[in-house]
């Protein structure tokens, strides 16, 4: 079953950062579609590295839907 994505609204209740596979669905991408953007540096939201993990800042993720 597939799950619908995010709102807006409800994004901007999300924790200061989240996970990249619920920032892909919040964009609409598949997560290791975003995981080769980021591996890349060209991810379209900030994200915080911390070895072999990655976070997405939400308010980058917010900018983001707001301007599409």
């Amino acid at each position: 079953m597939k799950t619908r994505p995010p709102t807006l609204d409800e994004i901007r209740g999300w924790p200061a950062t989240v996970g990249v596979p619920e920032a892909a669905r919040a964009i609409g991408v598949s997560k290791s579609h975003l995981y080769e953007l980021v591996k890349r540096g060209e991810a379209p939201v900030s994200i915080l590295s911390f070895g072999a993990r990655h976070r997405v800042v939400t308010a980058s993720l917010v900018r983001l839907l707001e301007g599409a």
